[in-house]
């Protein structure tokens, strides 16, 4: 994976990138991410309390991990909207490799929950949606599956969507932390760091996945975990999962690949070419100017301050101002 390796010698991807692995042994593939500068970049210009930004961090991750599968050019887009302190989180992934993301929360909520010790990922979201939202494109019809925010984490409601919607057994696996590295005159940096790992259960016999023989839509209400309990390798593999512990996910000298070999070296895995990630907005003044010509003339005028009309995007915290008469036009 890196340039003018010696024979025997193996390339570390190191942050920001996602790599892709496949362990043969158990029928299973998946894929890891180190989250280091790009991470840091789209929290520190918010400037997010620590709940917030954690929160925000590990839907980065999980977005990404999911969102280089794509293969197309398109977006991959997760997003809660709930009524707790913490009502909105997007995380927008568009191929190749660029990622956007903010985080909406009421400040009066959130001083309350900090003071009252209530910082679980359900306490501050509280009750609502999670959208994965896949976009192919203006000629290409939206896919969205949305799953209930009943789990007490990130890793469980996602689990929870690929067993109702895809119907495919998966394992999650998100953590983020904040880094303290002392700069050239000795006065302590913050960074932030995240990790993730998502496992699925993929053999070539559908007849070993349990899960595949039911119909498509959400899963029956009495149908306990819907994983394929009865396959031995797959519950290997979940064990495996469960021995992750979250510094090691965020720890850069433990890094995805050396994570994967602790995890897997028995049953033999292989990791593929890493896909770079990168903080990068869509967002552009052509494109702002655009959204704003389709305003009606009531819509322009009531958007107007101090003789000029300033948006300012929720993503990369880019000002841009216009001309009325240029909109008008």
């Amino acid at each position: 994976m890196t340039d003018n390796m010696n024979l025997g010698e193996i390339g570390y991807a190191g942050d920001d990138q996602v790599v892709p692995f496949q362990v043969e042994g158990l029928d299973a593939r998946g894929r890891a991410v180190q989250l280091g500068p790009m991470l840091d970049a789209i929290l520190g210009r918010h400037d997010y309390p620590e709940p917030v930004a954690r929160l925000l961090a590990e839907a980065i991750t999980l977005t990404v991990l999911l969102g280089t599968s794509l293969k197309f050019a398109g977006k991959f887009i997760v997003q809660t909207q709930s009524d707790g302190p913490v009502d909105l989180l997007v995380a927008d992934f568009s191929s190749p490799d660029s990622m956007r993301a903010y985080a909406r929360f009421d400040e009066e909520a959130l001083a309350e929950a900090v003071a009252q010790n209530r910082l679980e990922p359900h306490e501050l979201l509280g009750k609502g949606v999670l959208a994965f939202t896949i976009d192919q494109g203006v000629h290409m019809q939206r896919y969205q599956g949305i799953v209930e925010l009943d789990g007490a984490t990130l890793e469980e409601i996602a689990r929870a969507y690929f067993r109702q919607s895809e119907q495919i057994p998966t394992e999650v696996r998100l953590a983020a932390a904040q880094l303290f590295v002392p700069n050239s005159n000795g006065e302590q940096e913050h960074h932030w760091r995240a990790g993730g790992v998502v496992l699925q259960f993929l053999p070539q016999s559908p007849d070993r996945m349990r899960v595949t023989d039911l119909p498509g839509g959400d899963i029956p209400g009495d149908f306990e975990e819907g994983e394929p309990d009865e396959d031995d390798d797959w519950q290997e593999a979940r064990m495996l999962m469960g021995t992750i512990a979250d510094d090691e996910l965020a720890d850069p000298q433990v890094g995805s690949e050396r994570l994967l070999f602790r995890l897997f070296h028995e049953r033999g895995v292989r990791v593929f070419d890493p896909v770079d990630v990168r903080d990068n907005c869509s967002c552009s003044r052509d494109k702002i100017k655009s959204v704003l010509a389709g305003f009606g003339e009531d819509e322009i005028t009531e958007s107007i301050e101090d003789g000029q009309i300033t948006v300012n995007c929720e993503f990369c915290s880019s000002s841009y101002s216009f001309d009325p008469g240029e909109i008008m036009e």
